[in-house]
């Protein structure tokens, strides 16, 4: 039941899907710091904004400064979102060379979300991965609701899967399955990894990107362990939640996460006591407190 990988990516994701649904907006200096501060607790892959239109996402608006005045490590995975062709060239523009993109595999959160049909929407991401892929760029492409939807309920796992193949036959370097609304647990974590998993070539890696809505978060991320996922979307602080979603949470606390695989002798490369620190100078930025657990308690451990 414990044979767990030796050590896994957490992809901190708190400056873009936590930040979006924030009224607060950081200053690129205050992003940067944020980003340095992620770095020196050990954190390897950030995603430090989206390419969006800031008409839509304005908490966003900056991410092209960020890029560009961003001292950036080689030791470091730097990535962003993308959402269409403008924002793809925007990232190329400013180097970025990990990028997600991602659609829905709900109809009416696709909807909602994008304004678009699942079907144009498979359409518009043929071309997205495409050209990611062909400019080089290492590219993940990304399924929402993969587990469930807040409007919907369950979700085709058999859709999922020709997403999944979809993106392997483009090139895509990795696959996200994301549990927008927070629907999962883990037995349907473990169940949809291995579906999915047999349905795509062996070079396509799987990650997770797990919301925190019903509190099974890290249930959740150990059952991803289990069926052999090495990378996990976090947030510093369990900051987050879609705009789209109704009382959608945020995502698992990174702090939170790096001290649970730490424990059952998983490796990170993340000081957690770093990162607790760091959530509470962020809650103290935004004004309100953060959902995660270990930023609230006392050191001594």
């Amino acid at each position: 039941m414990f044979d767990l990988p030796k050590s896994i990516v957490l992809e901190d994701e708190s400056l873009r899907d936590g930040l979006q649904i924030e009224k607060t907006q950081l200053s690129v200096d205050e992003i940067i710091r944020f980003v340095k501060a992620m770095e020196d607790a050990g954190v390897r892959r950030i995603q430090v904004g989206s390419f969006v239109h800031p008409k839509w996402v304005p908490q966003m608006a900056n991410t092209d400064q960020v890029f560009q005045e961003l001292e950036r490590r080689p030791d470091v995975v730097y990535t962003a979102l993308v959402l269409n062709q403008k924002g793809l060239e925007r990232a190329l523009k400013c180097r970025v060379s990990h990028l997600s993109v991602s659609i829905s595999a709900s109809e009416t959160h696709s909807q909602k979300n994008t304004h678009r049909s699942l079907a144009d929407s498979l359409l518009h991401i043929r071309e997205m991965i495409s050209s990611s892929v062909a400019s080089g760029v290492t590219t993940r492409g990304g399924i929402q609701s993969a587990f469930g939807c807040a409007y919907e309920g369950a979700i085709s796992v058999d859709v999922v899967c020709d997403i999944a193949r979809l993106y392997d036959s483009l090139g895509a370097h990795e696959i996200n399955l994301a549990d927008s609304a927070g629907m999962a647990n883990p037995r349907s974590i473990h169940e949809m990894v291995a579906r999915v998993r047999a349905a795509v070539s062996p070079r396509v890696k799987l990650s997770l990107h797990l919301h925190d809505t019903r509190g099974l978060g890290l249930a959740n991320m150990v059952a991803g362990l289990q069926a052999g996922v090495t990378t996990f979307d976090s947030s510093l602080g369990g900051l987050g939640g879609c705009p789209f979603i109704p009382k959608a949470a945020g995502n698992i606390a990174t702090e939170d996460a790096a001290y649970a695989l730490q424990e059952m002798g998983v490796e990170t490369g993340i000081d957690w006591r770093k990162l607790a620190d760091l959530a509470i100078k962020l809650e103290e930025r935004l004004g309100h407190p953060l959902p995660g657990r270990l930023a609230h308690l006392p050191r001594a451990a």
